[in-house]
Formats: structure tokens, C-alpha cells, sequence
């Protein structure tokens, strides 16, 4: 079916349109009927998406009836940007003149915490109530377990931990699936506690409720409960003319289901996603909302595909293709460039990890002698401790480097604690954050805050309680500073004021409590910078909560005492990012995809998008580095022994044609296991019967 002719507002200057191809205009020209932008990676989608934005606005949409989803504060920051300044050109506004802005810009989380606020009286929540960040809702998970005592009550059975039952807590909201199926596909050797479970699940729900709190998966459960009140969700259908989604391939249910109450006729929706890069089932994220989504309205949806690579060069595009194009379901694309370029991606082959360490430090050196940074060069990998033998070839050899995916900013314990100042003030009822901050008194241990908690609960008015209460006689004087600091808080806030007023009295706290204060005072002070650009402690608290930033104090290899360093990342927290060059460690089975990964033919194919994804993270270099072995230590009765490895199954020999191979052997990649050892013969038989 061929495109209808655009039908471009004069006001949306040609200029703006004439930077688009072809299917980015066809995308952001289309009319209000249900759309879904398939953008390949590396295809302009942030750029497309922005067009139809300001096209909208330039033909009449009010900018504050758009609402525009993201899943991070810093990809609704950059939809705002670049719609500005189309806008600006469009309306041939001057460079110093501000356009509309997109007052409903922002991510999921964001904008539910926004509209429950705006709801809450009705919802039976107070307007004032605290988001609970992970760490918190993990500790209240615990806190509800222990208190429980369902540990005690597995009769000599492993109990989850807090960190499991909160997993398994999100899981079932996020998927809308049942506890049983949740437990049953997810969390096997769980499935024993199904009643216990239960029962912790109802019990932490109630706790919440009593502290007046929300956890993250709260903002979305919540809101789509919300639009279950067919009044509010016609309201909010009606205050929104155009709801636009953003990488819609990492939205689960309770999202997709969110988008369909807002919009159930899909007048007005747009959503941009590729299929190719869903690989956050680990989160709940649900590849089918997007595979389904043209069908989802009737009229079917408009499917506009952006093939168009602006990133990479043909040959890497060329492998890149070949390996997705396995995926036996899937929105038919084929990426091409017409960016120059030859070189062809390589399969490396090397004797082992020790081996591929020392290969892939000896590539980053010889191009950054070449001209080419480090900070220009990605080693990605599986999972985290895939890079443990590279960390330390790279410290041998002194290269700088940065690893994403260690601990973020508010899991650090100094930024826990003042946190959990401001929203005790704030929320005198959140008895976490009270349990947390009483205890950085000297003197005051478990038992006296639990006292002090139960005083302020029994209270009408917890504030006065907690300036009443009588604190045990070592802790007197230092106690009497933190309830006259929380008095001022409470009665006269003055942000961000009240932040530096909050942190002169915890910094004498944190260097008593923490070594190594000098990172750490570093995180305090970004804290305060972060301040001046919210207006309110509330706004403040729940953009940290939903969208924290890195810590200062935690980025491995120190890279801020060098001019330059490498990048290392998991495949997971490489998606959206782009080197000149990637290289990719241990492209064999059992680590791509992972031996805990082929359970089903699901999990299966997100391991293929996984390697497609990080495959398309390179623009001129790309390596996929194979071991031939595995060390393994640790074996309980032979000792030590070697695994042997076998090219991952996703590049079989029609696949593995668009690349060279190198390597020591340079071997010509056949499927089937690699030869097997030689040696003595091996009594199998007596050796199996003999451990019995």
C-alpha cells in the first residue's frame, strides 16, 4: 500500500523536512491515525521523532497536550532541545527567542509521579508522598520479611534474601502474570514459597500504604490503575491530543497497557521502537508489545521502517544484517549507508582469556597510536565479570580505563543518608528513612530509633513527637542539632537552601561514619549542584529517585587522573551508544548467548539481539573476539580443567562469510565443536560407578 501524499503546513519551513530521507519525512508527515516508526539503529530516530513533534506543533498542536515518553530524563532532555530548535527554524523565531515547550516531556516513572500527585487525594494517597528508589524499597522488602519471620518459618529451607523477594515483587507487576507464573518461568527454586510469598507481597503493599510511599514499579501500577476509573481515563485521554513513545520495545505490559487505556482507538499515538534491540526481558520488558502493536487497533497501524544507517560503514552493516536476519520473527529491514568505508569486521580467534586480554590491550594501544582515542575504543561484553581477566591486563599496562554497571549514585551510603534527611523531613511518617537517619546520632542504635519510630507513629502529629522525644543521655547533645535541624525543615523550607543546611550537618556525620571522605564529599557537593536546578525539595527528590546521575566517587580506573581512557560495558549498558571502534569479548556459545539463556526459544532469540546490539554499536571498527578455552577452577574432585569453546551458534557459515578471520589460526569457522583433546585413555565407566 502506497503512502498518502504530506500535506505540509507552510509553517513547518522546508528546510526542516529537506534534512529528512524519504521515510523519516513519510514518518513525520503522517496524519493522527495509529503510527509505529521501526527505526534501525544508527536511522536518525531521535531526529525523526523531533520532526514530528514540531511538525505537530507547527500545524496547531498545543504543545501542552503533547505527551512525549522516554525511558530516561536525559532522552526527554534532547526531544526538548532538538524540537526547539526545529521549532525555531520552522517559525522563523530568532536564535535568543523561546519557542513552546513540552511541559509533558519526560519518562514514564516521571510522568506518573506527576499525574498520582495531581490525583492523589482522590487516590487515597497523601500529595506529599515519598518515592521509595530501589535500595529503599529493598530495604522495606527486608524490613517487612524479617518482621514476618519467614525465614524462620521455611523449616530448614533457604528463604529468598530481600533483594530475590523485591525481584520477584517487580517482576509480577510488571508483567501483569501471576505470582505462580512468575515464579514458575523466572524464579524456579522459589516456587516452594508461593504462599509465603504471598503473604509478603500483601504485607509490603500494607507498609507502604502506612508510610505513605511509593516504590518505583508503584508510579506505573498505580497510574494504570488509575486509568481504570473510566472518568479519569477520559479525562486524561482528552487532556492529551498526541501520545508519542519513545524505544517502545522496552516497554512492558503495565506500560503498553497504560498507552491502550490513554489512547484504545490509537487516534494520535505514535511510537518508535525496533524490535531488533529488545534485550531487557530481564526487567520485564515485552518484545511483543511492539511485534503486536500494528494489529492492536483497527484500523491497523501505519508501519513506517527507517533503514537509512547514518553510523556505520556497509560491511559492518552488512554482518550486522546477516546475523538478525536469523531471527525467525521480526519487522523485515536491511540497513544500508552510503557512508564510505571497506574494512570488514573480524572474528578473532585466541588461545584463551588470558590470550584475549593481552590481544585486546595490544589493538587499543596500536590505534590510539594511529590517531584514534581511547575514549573512541568500547570493549563490550556479557556480563559483568566477563572483563575480570582484562581489568587486570589493563592495570598491568597502565591504560585508563571506565567500566559501566558498578554501583550507582544512590546506592552509595553518604548519598542514602542525606537523602533520607530531606524526604524524613518531608514524609515524618516514612519510617525507613527516620530508622536510617536517627541512627547517624551517636548513640542512638536500632532499638532507640525503633522507639522513637513507634512514638512518632502513635502520634496525631508526628513532628511534635519527634521534637518530644527523649533521646538516650550519650546521644543528648548531637540529637538536639537534628531535631532542631528538622524543625527548620519542616516549618520553613527554602530549597535549595534547606539542602546546604542539611549537609553542613552531615558531613561531620559522614567523614566520623566513612573512609575516603574526599570522593565522597565530591558526591555531596554534585548533590547540591544537582539542587539549584529544581524548584522545589519534592521535584528535587523524585527526579534523583527516577533518574539518578553516576556517582563521582565510584567510576572504576580513577579515569578523572588521565587525559584519556577506554570504555568498558556490558552489552545492556552499551544500547544507545556509539565508538569508532567495538570489540566484543567471548563470542562463543555458553557466554553469547549465556548457558542460562537457552531455556527457551525466547530467551534464545534476546540473546541474538544482544549481539546485534552490540555489533551495531561500532562506526568503523568492529572485532568479535572467540576463545578457543576456558579455564575452570574449582572442580570439587578432578581439579582444575579447561572448557572448550565453540564459535557462538548465532554466526553460522553463511553468517560468518562477511567477516575475516584472524587470530593466531585464523581459522575458517565451520559449525560443530572444536577438535577434542588427546590423551590417555580415560576409564569413564569405573570412574562414574566409584563415586557412588
Amino acid at each position: 500500500m502506497s503512502a498518502p501524499p504530506l500535506s505540509v503546513s507552510p509553517a513547518l519551513a522546508d528546510p526542516v523536512l529537506d534534512r529528512l530521507n524519504d521515510a523519516q519525512r513519510e514518518a513525520a508527515g503522517h496524519g493522527d491515525t495509529p503510527l509505529l516508526v521501526i527505526a534501525g539503529a544508527g536511522t536518525g530516530k531521535t531526529m525523526t521523532l523531533a520532526a514530528r513533534v514540531a511538525r505537530l506543533v507547527a500545524q496547531g498542536a498545543d504543545p501542552q497536550r503533547l505527551l512525549l515518553l522516554t525511558f530516561s530524563r536525559r532522552a526527554a532532555v534532547e526531544m526538548q532541545q532538538r524540537v526547539a530548535a526545529l521549532l525555531r527554524e520552522s517559525l522563523g523565531l530568532p536564535p535568543t527567542s523561546a519557542p513552546p515547550a513540552l511541559p509533558w516531556a519526560g519518562t514514564f516513572h516521571a510522568i506518573g509521579a506527576r499525574l498520582l500527585r495531581e490525583q492523589a487525594e482522590r487516590l487515597g494517597l497523601s500529595p506529599e508522598f515519598s518515592i521509595l528508589d530501589r535500595g529503599d524499597a529493598e530495604d522495606l522488602m527486608g524490613w517487612v520479611r524479617d518482621g514476618l519471620g519467614l525465614a524462620s518459618q521455611a523449616e530448614g529451607r533457604r528463604f529468598p534474601l530481600k533483594g530475590t523477594c523485591l525481584a520477584i515483587y517487580s517482576r509480577a507487576v510488571n508483567s501483569q502474570a501471576p505470582l505462580a507464573e512468575v515464579l514458575r518461568e523466572a524464579f524456579p527454586w522459589c516456587a516452594e514459597h508461593e504462599p509465603a510469598l504471598r503473604t509478603l507481597c500483601r504485607a509490603y503493599e500494607d507498609a507502604k500504604r502506612e508510610q505513605q510511599a511509593l516504590d518505583y514499579d508503584d508510579l506505573l501500577l498505580w497510574w494504570a490503575e488509575m486509568l481504570r476509573e473510566p472518568d479519569i481515563a477520559a479525562w486524561l485521554g482528552e487532556r492529551f491530543t498526541h501520545v508519542l513513545v519513545d524505544e517502545y520495545q522496552d516497554t512492558n505490559r503495565l506500560q503498553s497497557a497504560i498507552l491502550h487505556a490513554l489512547k484504545p482507538s490509537g487516534r494520535g499515538v505514535t511510537v518508535v521502537g525496533d524490535d531488533a534491540q529488545a534485550i531487557y526481558a530481564f526487567r520485564a520488558a515485552e518484545v511483543r508489545n511492539i511485534l503486536d502493536f500494528p494489529r492492536a487497533f483497527d484500523p491497523p497501524a501505519r508501519v513506517v521502517t527507517l533503514e537509512h544507517n547514518y553510523r556505520a560503514t556497509q560491511p559492518l552493516l552488512d554482518a550486522a544484517n546477516a546475523v538478525i536476519g536469523l531471527a525467525p520473527e521480526r519487522f523485515t529491514k536491511r540497513l544500508w549507508t552510503d557512508r564510505p568505508g571497506s574494512e570488514r569486521p573480524q572474528l578473532v580467534a585466541v588461545e584463551d582469556e588470558l590470550a584475549q586480554a593481552r590481544w585486546v590491550c595490544e589493538r587499543l594501544l596500536t590505534r590510539r597510536e594511529g590517531g584514534l582515542k581511547l575514549k573512541s575504543q568500547a570493549v563490550l561484553f556479557r556480563t559483568s565479570s566477563h572483563s575480570a581477566a582484562l581489568e587486570l591486563e589493563l592495570a598491568r599496562r597502565r591504560i585508563p580505563f571506565v567500566k559501566y554497571g558498578g554501583l550507582k549514585f544512590l546506592e552509595a551510603a553518604h548519598v542514602k543518608d542525606l537523602l533520607a534527611l530531606l524526604r524524613w523531613a518531608g514524609n515524618p511518617r516514612l519510617r525507613l528513612a527516620g530508622f536510617r537517619v536517627a541512627q547517624l546520632v551517636p548513640g542512638i542504635g536500632p532499638a532507640s530509633a525503633r522507639r522513637l519510630q513507634d512514638a512518632m507513629d502513635a502520634a496525631a502529629d508526628p513532628h511534635a513527637a519527634l521534637q518530644a522525644w527523649q533521646p538516650p543521655a550519650a546521644a543528648a547533645g548531637d540529637w538536639a542539632a537534628l531535631a532542631a535541624l528538622l524543625r527548620r525543615l519542616a516549618e520553613a523550607p527554602q530549597w535549595p537552601a534547606e539542602l546546604a543546611d542539611g549537609a553542613a550537618w552531615y558531613l561531620p556525620h559522614m567523614e566520623r561514619l566513612h573512609d575516603h571522605p574526599g570522593p565522597r564529599r565530591a558526591d555531596i557537593e554534585q548533590l547540591q549542584r544537582l539542587a539549584a536546578g529544581h524548584a522545589t525539595r519534592e521535584r528535587f527528590l523524585t527526579e534523583l529517585t527516577l533518574d539518578p546521575p553516576q556517582a563521582t566517587s565510584d567510576e572504576a580506573g580513577d579515569p578523572m587522573l588521565d587525559e584519556d581512557y577506554c570504555i568498558l560495558s556490558t552489552i545492556h549498558a552499551a544500547k544507545g551508544q556509539e565508538w569508532s571502534a567495538v570489540t566484543v569479548l567471548n563470542v562463543v556459545d555458553g557466554c553469547i548467548p549465556g548457558d542460562l539463556a537457552t531455556a527457551t526459544p525466547a530467551q534464545l532469540e534476546e540473546e541474538r539481539r544482544l549481539l546485534y546490539v552490540a555489533m551495531t554499536r561500532a562506526r568503523h571498527h568492529l572485532a568479535l573476539v572467540v576463545p578457543q578455552r576456558f579455564h575452570v577452577t574449582q572442580q570439587r574432585r578432578f581439579g582444575d580443567r579447561h572448557l572448550y569453546a565453540g564459535l557462538t551458534r548465532f554466526i553460522p557459515p553463511e553468517v560468518a562469510q562477511h567477516f575475516d578471520s584472524v587470530g593466531p589460526a585464523a581459522p575458517h569457522w565451520a559449525p560443530g565443536p572444536p577438535t577434542p583433546p588427546t590423551g590417555a585413555v580415560l576409564d569413564l565407566a569405573r570412574r562414574l560407578r566409584d563415586r557412588w
